[in-house]
């Protein structure tokens, strides 16, 4: 396995990463049935070589993927072959990680502009006008 590079020069060594593999489902004939080549890449959160504000930033943003114990999962099973299914989960790891640690830059609040203001209120107006010629005419 290859060290993860998450950018910023921080590099995750592959001795923290583990490699899990099962029997994939979907096609591949007899494949399916006797070889195992989905492949789970897990990392523990806590064991990065970060910063703890940095951690924690891993730990809100990739949520739904972190489990109890704090370990980080990702699965490959599209390709049929084991090695192909590794490359691409550790890509998705990485991608994963690199995404997490980006600082979301602060909004900066904007006034609407007083022509867009009108040309609201006049399209409002014209589209009133427009229901209320669909009424019943008496």
């Amino acid at each position: 396995m290859r060290d993860l590079d998450i950018g910023a020069g921080v590099i995750v060594p592959a001795a923290l990463l583990r490699a899990e593999t099962s029997r994939s489902g979907g096609p591949g004939g007899q494949n399916v049935n006797k070889l195992e080549t989905r492949v789970t890449i897990v990392v523990d959160v806590d064991a990065l070589p970060l910063p703890d504000e940095r951690k924690q930033r891993i730990r809100e943003r990739l949520a739904g993927r972190i489990n109890r114990e704090g370990t980080l999962r990702v699965t490959s099973q599209a390709e049929r072959s084991q090695l192909a299914n590794r490359d691409r989960a550790l890509a998705r790891m990485e991608e994963l990680l690199r995404d997490a640690l980006v600082e979301a830059k602060p909004r900066k609040r904007t006034r609407a502009t007083r022509a867009s203001k009108e040309r609201r209120i006049r399209e409002k107006k014209q589209r009133a006008e427009i229901k209320r010629l669909r009424g019943r005419t008496e």
